[in-house]
């Protein structure tokens, strides 16, 4: 019954971690084409959506454009590899733990320490994105270190 129950613990994460890794993929495909089209201000404002897109108008100088580039491409890779963790934390996989809260953890870190706390982003999607990988956190270490323990 026990080991049923983190089981259960385990499948909730991975669809938390499958949910967040596929819209930081889409939000990374999304961003660079905005680059690959030359609309620095879309990709701009498509990340701080909290920011009234008028202000965010400007020529921008194309180093800008290829570091949103990268930003963009950080997002897929990352969002790619917690989506393939969560297949293998569904079987509750010790590696595939670690790394999804390591390579989605430190993103969001980052997203909250500058974006949330800048007042640069609105609670959905980004916020709700930052919950979602937490609780995907909680809920995998909570089942994987109860589960060692017995």
């Amino acid at each position: 019954m026990i080991l049923k129950s983190f089981n259960l613990i385990f499948k909730v994460s991975a669809v938390l971690w499958f949910i967040w890794g596929a819209v930081h993929m889409f939000a990374g495909i999304m961003t660079d084409n905005f680059i690959l089209s030359g609309d620095i201000a879309g990709a701009v404002s498509g990340v701080a959506d909290a920011i009234d897109p008028e202000t965010l108008q400007a020529d921008y100088p194309d180093a800008a454009g290829a570091l949103i580039g990268q930003h963009g491409f950080n997002l897929l890779w990352v969002g790619l590899v917690t989506l393939i963790c969560s297949f293998f934390i569904w079987k509750g996989n010790k590696n595939a733990i670690f790394l999804a809260a390591i390579a989605g953890g430190l993103t969001d870190l980052g997203y909250f320490l500058f974006m949330d706390l800048g007042g640069y982003v609105n609670f959905m999607p980004g916020t709700v994105m930052t919950i979602v990988s937490s609780l995907a956190i909680i809920t995998s270490f909570y089942a994987h270190f109860k589960m060692r323990k017995q």
